[in-house]
C-alpha cells in the first residue's frame, strides 16, 4: 500500500505544469530557487511554493548555502515511476509479441 500512495504523490505533483517544468529544468544540474523562477517566468514566492511541493513530495532537495538556496533532483521518485512504467511495457511487448507471431501464421496460411 506504501508503494501506491508514494506513486500517488509523485503523479500529483507532477499533474501540475509548473513543477513537471521545474523537474525539466532540474534535469540539466542544481539551480538555485531565483534561477529557476527566472528561467520558468514566476516571481520566487511563486517558484518557492511549487519547489516546497516538489520537496514534500520527495523529487527536489532544497539546500541553503549561506543566502541562497540550491535546488537538485532526488532521482529515486523517478527510478520508481519508471520501473512502474516499464512493467507495462514488458506486458505490451508479450501481447505484440504473440499478435506478431499470429499475424505470421496468417500469412503462412495464405501462402499456403
Amino acid at each position: 500500500m506504501g508503494y501506491i500512495l508514494i506513486m500517488n504523490s509523485t503523479f500529483r505533483t507532477l499533474a501540475e505544469p509548473n513543477r513537471l517544468h521545474m523537474v525539466e529544468l532540474l534535469r540539466e544540474g542544481p539551480l538555485t530557487v531565483g534561477e529557476i523562477a527566472n528561467r520558468h517566468g514566476l516571481s520566487q514566492p511563486q517558484a518557492s511554493k511549487h519547489l516546497r511541493a516538489l520537496s514534500a513530495a520527495g523529487l527536489v532537495e532544497v539546500q541553503a548555502i549561506a543566502n541562497r538556496r540550491i535546488c537538485k533532483l532526488r532521482p529515486q521518485p523517478l527510478l520508481e515511476l519508471g520501473a512502474w512504467l516499464e512493467s507495462f511495457s514488458h506486458s505490451w511487448d508479450e501481447k505484440l509479441d504473440r499478435l506478431g507471431n499470429y499475424m505470421q501464421e496468417l500469412q503462412r496460411k495464405g501462402r499456403k
